[in-house]
C-alpha cells in the first residue's frame, strides 16, 4: 500500500473529509486532493504533521512494505481529544473491518461502473422529468375543451390526456427497470466496504475534482427552476387572469419543476458514482451500515408514498397540487430514519 491509499484509508477511519484533514494539517483541500490522487508527495515537514494527526509512525507512512499502522506515543492522546463522536466511528470502524472483508475493487471495474453511471444518469434523470410532465397533456386538454378552444367534450380530453399519462409513466418505469438492472451488479458499492486498488482513488478523485463545478452548478439551477415555476401562476393570480391562462402557468410550473428534478437526478448520480467509490459522503462505512438497516423501512415507505400520490391525484384530479407530496416525503423520510434510529438504539 503506497502513501496516498495510507492517507485515503486513515482520513476515511477517522470520519474526516478532505477540507477536515486539509484544516487539521494547515494546507488547502486541492494539496490534501493531489497527495490522495499522487499528483504531489507531501515534504518531510507535512509526513511528521501527517503522522501525528492520524497517530501512526512516519515508518508506516513512508515504507510500502508496512500495511498495519505503527501506533505511536500520542495516539491515544489524539484519540481522548478528538471526542466521543470520533471515537465511536473509530470503534465501529474497527468492528466492521473485523467482521468484513473489504470488497476489492480494480481500476477497470471503477472505469466501467463510473462510465455505465454517466450513461445512465440521463436516461433515468429523463424518465423522472418525465413522470413529472405526464399530466401536463392532461391538464392542457381539459382546460382547452372547457374554454371551447378545442372542439373535444371534457370527457373526450380526459380520456385523451389519461392515456397520454400512462404512456408517459409505463415508458418511464421500462426505462427505471432497464438501467436499473444494469446498475444492479454494482450495488455492492453501496453496501459493502472496498478496497481500492493502486491508482484507483486518484483517478476517481479528479474525474470528481473536474466535475464538482458542473454539480454545484446543477444544484444551484435545479432550486432556483423549482422555486421560479410558482411565479406565472402567482403572477395569474395577482392580475385575475383567465382559466384557461392559468391552466398554462400550471404546465408552466411542470415543465420547469421537470427540468430542475432532471438536474438534481443526472448531476446526483454522477457525483454520487465518485462518493460510492471514494467512501465519502453518505457512503462511508458507517452510514452503509445504517442504510442497510433502514432498507426495509425505505420499500414501505416510499411505497406507500407512491400509492398515496396516486390514488389522491387519480381521485380529484389535482395534478398541480398533488406533486407537493413528493417534497414533503422527502422530508418526513428523514424523520421517520431518524426515530427509527432513536428506538434501536434504546
Amino acid at each position: 500500500m503506497i502513501l496516498a491509499e495510507k492517507i485515503i484509508m486513515l482520513r476515511k477511519r477517522n470520519g474526516w473529509s478532505q477540507e477536515e484533514l486539509a484544516m487539521r494539517m494547515g494546507v488547502s483541500r486541492q494539496s490534501v486532493s493531489k497527495w490522495e490522487s499522487t499528483a504531489s508527495i507531501p515534504d518531510l515537514d507535512r509526513i511528521l504533521k501527517l503522522s501525528e494527526v492520524f497517530g501512526v509512525s512516519t515508518d508506516y507512512l513512508l515504507k510500502d512494505s508496512i500495511e498495519v499502522p505503527d501506533t505511536v506515543g500520542y495516539a491515544e492522546e489524539e484519540e481522548n481529544t478528538s471526542g466521543e463522536n470520533t471515537a465511536g466511528r473509530n470503534m465501529v470502524g474497527t468492528m466492521a473491518e473485523e467482521k468484513c472483508q473489504p470488497r476489492n475493487v480494480s481500476l477497470e471495474e471503477a472505469n466501467i461502473y463510473m462510465d455505465l453511471v454517466e450513461q445512465t444518469a440521463i436516461k433515468i434523470g429523463a424518465g423522472v422529468a418525465a413522470c413529472i410532465l405526464s399530466p401536463v397533456l392532461l391538464i392542457l386538454l381539459l382546460g382547452l375543451a372547457e374554454a371551447r378552444i378545442l372542439a373535444l367534450t371534457e370527457d373526450m380530453a380526459a380520456g385523451f390526456g389519461v392515456a397520454a399519462l400512462l404512456i408517459i409513466v409505463a415508458c418511464a418505469v421500462a426505462v427505471f427497470i432497464i438501467f436499473g438492472m444494469k446498475l444492479e451488479k454494482f450495488e455492492y458499492l453501496e453496501k459493502e466496504p472496498l478496497d481500492l486498488q493502486y491508482g484507483v482513488a486518484g483517478i476517481v478523485e479528479v474525474k470528481k475534482e473536474r466535475f464538482e463545478t458542473t454539480f454545484k452548478g446543477c444544484i444551484a439551477a435545479g432550486v432556483a427552476l423549482c422555486i421560479a415555476s410558482a411565479v406565472p401562476i402567482m403572477l395569474a393570480a395577482a392580475f385575475n387572469a383567465s382559466d384557461i391562462v392559468c391552466i398554462y402557468c400550471v404546465d408552466i410550473l411542470l415543465v420547469l419543476v421537470a427540468v430542475g428534478v432532471f438536474l438534481f437526478v443526472w448531476s446526483g448520480m454522477i457525483w454520487g458514482s465518485y462518493q460510492k467509490l471514494l467512501e465519502e459522503g453518505d457512503y462511508t462505512y458507517e452510514k452503509k451500515l445504517q442504510n442497510k438497516r433502514n432498507d426495509n423501512l425505505s420499500k414501505v415507505y416510499w411505497g406507500v408514498v407512491t400509492a398515496i400520490y396516486l390514488g389522491y391525484s387519480f381521485i380529484t384530479f389535482d395534478w398541480h397540487i398533488s406533486w407537493i407530496i413528493w417534497p414533503c416525503a422527502g422530508v418526513l423520510f428523514a424523520a421517520v430514519v431518524g426515530i427509527a434510529e432513536m428506538l434501536r438504539r434504546k
